[in-house]
C-alpha cells in the first residue's frame, strides 16, 4: 500500500526552511486568488491546484521564495506569455508551459504579492 502524501498543513507545520513565514504568506495569497484553488503536497513540496496542479514552491531556494508555475502533468499545454502580466519582472519562462516566479523575501516578497496575484489570475485559464 502506498504511503499517503502529508497534507499542506502537515508539511508547513514540519517545514524546516529559512523562509517558512514567507512561504506561508505566499500560500495565503495564492489561496485567496480564487475559491477553486486548493493546496496540497506534490513533488514533495507545497503545491496548488484547481482542476490540475499549476504551482509548486521550490523549496531548494533558500534566500528567495520561488514558485514554479506549470500547466499540470500532461504535456502539450501552452500559456501565452504576452497575456500574463509581469510588470515587476518576476517570471523567468522555462518553456511554453512553465515559468519560475522569483518573489524575494521579507519586505520585497510582501511588495510582490499583488503582482503574483495578477499573474495567477491570468495563468489559471490556461490550466
Amino acid at each position: 500500500m502506498a504511503k499517503a502524501e502529508p497534507s499542506a498543513d502537515d508539511l508547513m507545520a514540519s517545514l524546516d526552511h529559512p523562509l517558512t513565514a514567507e512561504i506561508e504568506a505566499v500560500r495565503k495569497a495564492i489561496l485567496g486568488v480564487d475559491k477553486a484553488i486548493t493546496d496540497g503536497v506534490k513533488w514533495n513540496s507545497l503545491s496548488f491546484r484547481t482542476t490540475e496542479w499549476f504551482a509548486t514552491v521550490n523549496l531548494r531556494s533558500r534566500d528567495s521564495v520561488q514558485l514554479v508555475l506549470h500547466l499540470g502533468a500532461k504535456a502539450g499545454k501552452a500559456a501565452d506569455a504576452e497575456s500574463i502580466p509581469d510588470p515587476k519582472g518576476l517570471l523567468a519562462w522555462k518553456g511554453k508551459d512553465r515559468a519560475i516566479a522569483t518573489l524575494g523575501s521579507a519586505a520585497q516578497l510582501k511588495a510582490n504579492l499583488p503582482a503574483l496575484r495578477a499573474i495567477l489570475k491570468a495563468w489559471l485559464p490556461y490550466v
